[in-house]
């Protein structure tokens, strides 16, 4: 009997630690407080139930970590990670808010092995409470809104930018928002990737292999990266760029508040974005960075752009040549090209119009954002150390300006959209003289009334066509040649006179035009 009995109390306490083990595991708490912490086992849920913030193990790895993941769609799939360079071993961590607002994490032994490291003091009881968005906040008691945050989880991504996050940088502290991708599906600390804005010349977004460039997506252009040519408008998310003397950021919205979308830069370096369809429960790829090879970074080298619809796809900007020519021969793009004809800025160059491209990496390019497009063009005309020029805004037909002083990398070709890139060339890559280019350049005046104006231009003009005529002849025309060089005399008359018809008449109607202005 007593053996019954004891039996029986046994598989009674059995029971009742299997329950309480049960209610442990499904335990959810809306805030975490100073005398509220929450262990392994339980979560806390944002109000609509979007998000969960728990412990979990990634992949086939034993170890635990405190991170954020969707509630109502996609179990598993996880957003954030507090502890990412700091696994627990075992199932005993413990998230609490101190009384000074730090988020801690406890190991089984109470050591601290990650911490909020809260900047402001809190002034009443803090909270920890996770927000729709999937943004983890710690508050000053009743304080609430993004400005009195004591700490948000959206100011340090991991791997995924959610709704509402930011790319870029606090200019005024130097605090930066950027992406880095796990190492493994198995370990969420820093991989070798990162998704940021580089701020160096013009901002522009760019993914990067430890310091290396792997892709770029450009600068902004008012509507969306100058590379990036899949951002376009759409019923499912928008998208806004600042920057101000405080603030340059990138961020997107949702459009609908029952649609999830997510950015995330995988372990192999890959940014993506997929879109929940509940149809199908799962989630669908919208679009990826390097989709082909015109995406990776300077793949066809300096002074060359790349178009993926032509074979080969690189190719050197008109007025260049491969640098290495026998490299080019066995498909290695890599070294560029070089100018076919050098620059000579004191007697004049020009600007050949290169229209849907991507515009150049602008590490060593400025902005001018109350220049015109012609304004824009003179200053760069007028620094013999610019080597192109674009409008930096394409709203409204084009406004503001970027300079480049160093070699042009990383330009491609669209067959739909792209943007006009002005880039600087010999004159004699334009069919134009140096010494007339030389001559507009140097002595052009508007005070001067216009028939004077002509009258000197039609002289100049001569005196090039008699230089051109003489040097013809002083090659040699004799004998069996001569019919042939008649021809080419003629050829040479009859397009100089048509030249200098045309840009005399193209003059009147500039300096028309300025007037007109004035």
């Amino acid at each position: 009997m007593k053996g019954t009995t004891k039996k029986s109390l046994e598989r009674l306490l059995f029971l009742c630690s299997f329950v309480l083990s049960s209610i442990r595991t499904s335990t959810t708490l809306d805030t975490v407080t100073p005398s509220q912490p929450i262990s392994d086992g339980q979560t806390i849920v944002s109000p609509g139930e979007s998000f969960e913030l728990g412990f979990f193990s990634p992949g086939s790895s034993r170890n635990r970590y405190l991170g954020i993941w969707y509630k109502k769609i996609s179990m598993g799939t996880v957003v954030w990670v507090a502890n990412r360079e700091a696994p627990l071993f075992d199932h005993l961590g413990v998230l609490k808010v101190t009384g000074q607002g730090n988020l801690v994490l406890l190991n089984s032994t109470k050591g601290i092995v990650w911490s909020s490291n809260t900047s402001r003091a809190a002034e009443n009881i803090p909270d920890a409470r996770l927000l729709e968005s999937g943004n983890l906040v710690v508050e000053d008691g009743n304080d609430d809104g993004p400005d009195k945050y004591l700490w948000q989880s959206f100011d340090y991504p991991c791997d995924t930018l959610l709704p509402g996050m930011k790319l870029g940088r606090n200019l005024a502290s130097g605090f930066e928002w950027f992406l880095s991708s796990w190492k493994s599906t198995d370990d969420p600390a820093h991989g070798d990737f990162t998704f940021r804005i580089d701020l160096h010349g013009v901002p522009q977004l760019v993914l990067k292999k430890g310091s290396v460039i792997q892709f770029r997506a450009g600068s902004w252009n008012g509507i969306r990266w100058t590379g990036a040519q899949a951002m376009v408008r759409n019923p499912v998310y928008t998208y806004e760029f600042v920057s101000n003397e405080t603030y340059v950021y990138y961020k997107y919205e949702l459009q609908n508040s029952s649609v999830f979308s997510r950015m995330v830069l995988n372990a192999s370096g890959v940014s993506q974005r997929f879109t929940w369809i509940d149809r199908s429960h799962s989630w669908v790829l919208y679009y990826a960075v390097i989709v082909d090879q015109c995406d990776n970074y300077a793949f066809c080298g300096a002074y060359a752009s790349c178009n993926i619809n032509k074979s080969p796809v690189c190719s050197c900007l008109q007025g260049f040549e491969p640098k290495s020519p026998r490299d080019w021969s066995f498909l290695d793009w890599s070294d560029g090209c070089a100018r076919r004809t050098p620059l000579d800025c004191d007697k004049g160059d020009g600007f050949l119009k290169h229209a849907g491209v991507k515009l150049p990496d602008t590490t060593y390019a400025s902005v001018h954002k109350s220049v015109g497009l012609e304004k824009c063009g003179e200053l760069c005309s007028n620094n013999c150390f610019c080597t192109a020029y674009a409008n930096s805004d394409v709203r409204g037909g084009g406004s503001g300006c970027i300079l480049w002083f160093r070699d042009l990398m990383d330009i491609r070709e669209f067959s739909d959209g792209g943007q006009d890139l002005y880039i600087r060339v010999a004159a004699s890559e334009l069919g134009i003289h140096p010494s007339l280019m030389f001559f507009l350049l140097s002595r052009f005046d508007y005070s001067i009334p216009i028939d004077h104006i002509l009258y000197i231009l039609l002289r100049q003009g001569e005196n090039w066509l008699t230089n051109s005529v003489f040097s013809f002849f002083a090659s040699g025309n004799n004998g069996a040649k001569r019919s042939s060089n008649d021809k080419k005399l003629l050829g040479i008359i009859f397009g100089s006179v048509i030249f200098i018809a045309m840009l005399a008449i193209g003059l009147i109607l500039y300096i028309r035009k300025k007037k007109g202005k004035s």
